[in-house]
Parts: C-alpha cells; structure tokens; sequence
C-alpha cells in the first residue's frame, strides 16, 4: 500500500474515532441536565405542553372536544378508559334530539340561513336507516364498485349511466357494479312522491341504495358517511371504490387499465381525484360554498373535488372507522379531505380527473376523452354518445 493510501486511511480511522467520542460527551451532557446533584432525575412540575386556545367557531370547538376524547395520553391522565368515556359522552358521537344550545353558543345563530341553523341543529346525527338496500350487490367481491350521488327525480341521469360507463360488466376477473345513492325528498317541501318509481327503479335495476334522510346539499356529507357505513357491513371485500355525481362522463375502461398496474403498495392507500390544495371556506353570502365564520374557521386540508375521485377498498373501511372521530361538515368533499387528514393521508392529483370540464375546443374530439377517467359535467345525451363513440373498433386516437 503506498503511503499516500496509508495517510488517507488512517486520517479516516480518526475522523470515526472523533465522531464516537463528540457522541459520547454529548449524550453524557444531555443526560446530566435531566438529573440533579445526587445523580436522580428530574422530574418537570409543569405541563409540558401548551394547552390548545379554544377557537370562536362552533365546528372547530366542537372539534377540538372531539379530539380531546379521543386524547389517549388526557385519557390516560384522567384514569379513563377511551371505551368509559365514549359511553359517558354518546351525545357528542352520535345524537339526533335537537340541539338547542347551539342558539347560544352561536352569537350569530338567528342571523344564520335556515340551511345553516337546520345543519347545526342535528350536527352529529348519522342514525339513518335504509329504505332501499342491495345486501347482495357484492357478493362475488368486486373489484369495482362504482357509486353514483344521484337525487330522486334525476331518473334520466341515472339511466344514461346505465346504458354507458355504469355498466355492470366482467372483463377477465374484473367485476364492476354499480349503486346509486339517494336520499329522500320529503313531499312536505312541495315535491312530488316519487316514492313508488324509486322502488319500482329499484326491482327493476337493483341497484339503489337509499336512506330516509332530508336529501339537501349539506346533507351531501351524510350521504358519504352512510355509503362507508354500507361498504363496511355489505361490501368490505371490494378493491376500490369509483365514487362521483350522476352529472359526470367517466371512462371506466381508462379507470380499469390504470388500476391494472398498480402495486400492492400504491394500491392500499390509493386516493386520487382532482385535488384542491390551500383552500378555505368561502365568505361571500351568495356563494354555494358559503361558510360564516362564526361556523368554522380556518383553512381546508387537500381534497378532492366532489365531481368524482377514485380509491381503495381497504381505506374504504379505514374512512369509515375514522369518521366517528371528525364531525359532520356541510360540503362534503371537504369533509372526506378531513378524514384522510385524521388518517395521516391526502388525496393525489390524477391529471385524468378534469372536474373543471376541459377547453371548449376538445370537446368534440372523441379523441380527448380517450385518455381521461372523468369529465364534469356532462349531460345524460352527451355521456351515451360519447361512451359508444369510445366502443368504436375504427376508432384510432
């Protein structure tokens, strides 16, 4: 070995040897500033902690009392049991009496849209049963499922699903099903009773799943608790979930190719869509997605558009387990964000997903959807041509 070599390697002997003993005298240091002179611990008498401000919107405090019963360490210190204080605080799981004290506890609350104050009202009931049900929809597992939001009238939406990307189908072991997910429309709010074509839709179909809650816009949110709440009980063995509007064109076969080739690993924790990131709540009055901010404040976590996103059964089942621990919030593709933010996830952007729709001047190009897995909105007319333009055998893009 030359000496050059030999210098080079010894110089490098020493540089470990200088590294073990700064860790050593470190360790040493650090370890006696947590002891005192006779060599005991020292204990803090403090909190270590700093406790967490209460907000001033009524979500976010309700939140934050959710979020200390669920505190394993505040349980541990109270010497409770997670299971003792679940059954002691049922009211804030899961009531459906009226709860009045949000008059209050609002200063705002009689100045508030009646959607507001009747949301705020029952803020934490998820007890619906179903009127309509399909227990046997997955019983040969399928590898997609896809559920479509859809409102009671909207038959003809629901049809043109039907007969083009909702197909119901089997290509070589992948089996795709479909439901539909309605709630009801109270005749009391000057609507027709459709009640007797939904069940006759359904004996036809057999694929409506429908729950005896007030089908509004905010209550759009306990349609996604209720659906996870169904894939639990009647459809835990699906690998994943297409989920959307009843107003969107989906290419079911670009969503199936894609699934195809993803790893176990990618596949488990699968949530893609058309993610909005760094949002929040919406101030101005004439606005869909108004939030006062005597309700919530903040901003949003990342989520993914309503209009459609795509995910895994297996956090189907882990979604539906976690929703007990967020509250019920009035969009809900915001809500969803929510819940993949308590899991410790977040959605991922698919350029396939165009909720926004996409430039006037694709399309009529039949060639623009052929790479897409969604596109919003379209009409039902629009998704049957464009589905059986994609069938076409000729067709070369």
């Amino acid at each position: 070995m030359s000496v050059g070599r030999r210098r080079l390697k010894l110089v490098g002997v020493l540089m470990m040897i200088n590294f073990f003993i700064y860790v050593i005298v470190e360790v040493s240091r650090s370890d006696s500033q947590d002891k005192n002179s006779k060599g005991q611990l020292i204990i803090p008498q403090g909190k270590f902690w700093t406790k967490r401000q209460q907000s001033a919107a009524h979500w976010n405090r309700e939140q934050q009392r959710l979020d200390r019963l669920y505190n394993p360490i505040l349980n541990l210190l109270n010497n409770a049991t997670v299971e003792e204080l679940l059954a002691s605080n049922a009211s804030l799981l899961n009531s459906c009496d009226r709860d009045a004290s949000v008059e209050s506890s609002i200063k705002d609350f009689q100045n508030l849209p009646d959607r507001f104050k009747d949301f705020l009202y029952y803020l934490r009931c998820k007890n619906y049963s179903l009127v309509l049900d399909q227990p046997l929809k997955c019983k040969d597992k399928p590898f997609l499922l896809l559920a479509i939001k859809s409102l009671t009238p909207q038959f003809d939406r629901r049809q043109a699903i039907r007969e083009s990307w909702g197909k119901e189908l089997k290509i070589n072991n992948m089996t795709v099903v479909r439901v539909f997910l309605l709630g009801d429309t109270p005749t009391a709010d000057n609507n027709p009773d459709l009640s007797g074509m939904v069940r006759y839709e359904s004996e036809l179909h057999n694929d409506i799943l429908m729950w005896n809650y007030r089908d509004t816009f905010f209550n759009l949110t306990l349609k996604e608790v209720l659906f996870l709440k169904w894939v639990s009980h009647s459809c835990p063995d699906v690998q994943f979930v297409f989920k959307g509007d009843d107003d969107v064109f989906v290419n079911t076969h670009q969503i199936l190719d894609y699934l195809k080739t993803l790893s176990a690993d990618k596949a488990k924790d699968l949530f893609i869509g058309d993610v909005i990131k760094d949002a929040g709540p919406h101030r101005d009055k004439k606005l869909k997605y108004y939030i006062p901010e005597t309700v919530f404040e903040g901003s949003y976590p990342p989520y993914a558009g309503g209009g459609g996103f795509l995910y895994s059964g297996n956090l189907a089942l882990r979604l539906h387990n976690v929703t007990s621990r967020v509250l019920l919030y009035p969009i809900d593709d915001v809500y969803t964000g929510m819940c993949l933010e308590k899991l410790g996830l977040a959605p991922e952007k698919h350029k396939g997903f165009k909720t926004f729709d996409i430039d006037e001047k694709h399309k009529k190009n039949i060639c623009s959807y052929s790479s897409l897995m969604l596109v919003h909105p379209r009409k039902p007319q629009e998704m049957i041509k464009i589905w059986s333009q994609l069938q076409d055998s000729n067709l070369n893009c």
